[in-house]
């Protein structure tokens, strides 16, 4: 199906990796944290291996392994079993553990995000549709100054990214087809949800999403509408 800008009426934005920078964020927050308790640790490995364990903690509640549960949650699951696993557990306890859950609502916007997302606004209704729960993403968009017109959390589906009733969940609240949805994100799982949704999509690249060992999704890995480096190069494309 031919592309057409002027039937796209919303723009919705994954965060994690595609607006806001995880990696740099929860490390910097685990330095702290680690410093305080004197736990000698690569926050910086430690926030990739903890990253790592994201889709599989959502899968399983997609998977109906269990139930629902709030992305915090799994977090601190996560967690947990890191702390366990290199040996810290008994070192870090349930107030610092609260600190590093709690990393993943402060988080730095990549430097184009907040001037791309403002111009894209200035055309469409500009969404965050996150995993992240609703307390979470309202925390990240304030904190980071992000100019969302909304945010829609996966909680509202009971489910996680990238079961279609997300991203349907979304366009049904905005009053939209899917089809007048572009989904911006940087991950190819994402992209493919959103595609088998029916929404239209546009591949943002974050090389150093991952930080500076690479490993991040590529567009050509992936088959979306449109690619972009950047919200303000999207917004280029679209003529905002």
């Amino acid at each position: 199906m031919t592309f057409n800008r002027k039937s796209i009426r919303v723009i919705a934005c994954d965060v994690f990796g595609t607006t806001v920078d995880w990696y740099t964020g929860v490390a910097e927050q685990a330095v702290e944290v680690f410093h305080d308790l004197g736990i000698t640790l690569d926050a910086a490995a430690f926030a990739a291996e903890w990253r790592g364990r994201y889709l599989p903690s959502m899968r399983r509640v997609r998977d109906g392994e269990r139930g629902w549960a709030y992305l915090d949650t799994l977090h601190r699951e996560s967690l947990d079993d890191l702390l366990e696993l290199h040996g810290v557990a008994g070192a870090v306890d349930d107030a610092a553990r609260r600190r590093l859950v709690q990393a993943w609502h402060r988080l730095p916007a990549w430097p184009d995000a907040v001037d791309g997302l403002a111009r894209l606004r200035g055309r469409y209704t500009v969404a965050a549709l996150s995993n992240g729960g609703f307390a979470l993403l309202t925390n990240l968009v304030k904190a980071a100054g992000l100019p969302f017109d909304c945010v829609v959390s996966a909680e509202l589906a009971r489910t996680y990214k990238p079961d279609a009733r997300v991203y349907r969940t979304a366009a049904a609240l905005l009053d939209v087809a899917p089809a007048e949805v572009l989904m911006v994100a940087a991950h190819g799982w994402d992209i493919d949800g959103a595609r088998d949704a029916g929404l239209r999509t546009a591949f943002l690249e974050r090389p150093q999403e991952k930080g500076p060992a690479g490993g991040a999704d590529r567009a050509t890995d992936s088959t979306s509408d449109l690619a972009t480096s950047s919200f303000t190069g999207l917004a280029d494309i679209l003529g905002c």
